[in-house]
């Protein structure tokens, strides 16, 4: 079942009613004038169960507890935004697996050559997806084909850092001198709240397939709480990568990421990928890469299924 992206930037309470997630307003919560029948009729219910991603981007929203603990039993991922509304906060369930001890042991004992070959395997992917995108808009990419061969173990030679600076350089060429760097100029707006949004789906997934989202295979940095999600997130870039291209070469004012823009990059989780020679929406792909990292993890396999852009 695919679940759903509920993206809230308004003042609004958000509660829980018989299992399912009530919007108020509060002007009209507020109003002692207008009678309960019309409050009643101007509420709008959503089951806690179809929810998968919660946005909250405005400071006047107000959330139970019993709302939020609803929603993390059903391993729903919960985003907060800053003053800016830019994501700044993540909140996964902490169970979301019923093996999950077992799965964090074969985790955390994973040898060394077996992280490296998943690094291998994630950096060939997403350099393949890269090229991908490239070649759908008429952007040669042979080279970034080429080098898809020559990632190593471990990515020694750091091919996907090389494979970076090609794609970055031709991404965008209507955007003379366009540099992708977090603090950059636009598109970069819109790149990093795509990569938030993308961010929290894989992290979800990871918790339900029973994986500690901070021990990552190859990012480790020791403030970084999401290393995992973090690693196997980057196959999956290209994707909002063509969402921000299609803005882009739409003519809209991406200048400032408005809340059009916000909603058209909040329905990355349901854009339909290839995976396994199937069509899939990304948030149900990225579930089945999540399983086949455990299973790589418990020596089920020996490869992650990742999407391939085609």
């Amino acid at each position: 079942m695919i679940k759903r992206t509920l993206y809230f930037g308004n003042p609004a309470y958000l509660s829980l009613r018989h299992g399912q997630l009530v919007l108020r307003l509060p002007e009209v919560s507020k109003n002692d004038t207008l009678p309960d029948s019309f409050k009643r009729e101007a509420e709008r219910t959503i089951p806690v169960e179809d929810i998968g991603v919660v946005v909250l981007d405005h400071s006047q929203i107000t959330m139970t507890q019993g709302l939020l603990e609803a929603l993390l039993e059903n391993n729903c991922a919960v985003i907060t935004c800053d003053k800016n509304r830019l994501p700044v906060g993540l909140m996964l369930p902490l169970c979301g697996n019923t093996t999950q001890t077992e799965r964090f042991r074969y985790q955390l004992m994973v040898s060394q050559p077996l992280k490296k070959q998943l690094w291998q395997q994630t950096v060939q992917q997403k350099i393949a997806n890269q090229a991908a995108l490239l070649e759908e808009r008429g952007i040669v990419a042979r080279n970034m084909r080429v080098w898809v061969g020559e990632v190593r173990s471990g990515d020694t030679d750091n091919m996907e850092a090389r494979a970076a600076v090609y794609y970055w350089a031709n991404l965008f060429p209507a955007i003379e001198g366009f540099r992708r760097d977090r603090e950059g100029d636009p598109p970069n707006n819109l790149l990093n709240y795509g990569y938030a949004i993308l961010r929290a789906v894989v992290a979800r997934s990871l918790v339900v397939s029973g994986l500690l989202p901070t021990w990552g295979i190859h990012h480790h940095n020791r403030y970084n709480a999401y290393c995992l999600a973090d690693d196997v997130m980057e196959p999956y870039r290209p994707y909002v990568d063509r969402l921000v291209c299609d803005i882009v070469e739409g003519g809209a004012d991406y200048s400032t990421l408005t809340t059009e823009l916000k909603v058209r990059l909040l329905s990355l989780p349901v854009v339909e990928v290839n995976i396994q020679g199937r069509r899939s929406p990304l948030m149900v792909a990225v579930a089945q890469t999540t399983a086949s990292l455990y299973k790589c993890f418990s020596g089920e396999l020996r490869k992650i299924i990742y999407p391939e852009m085609k």
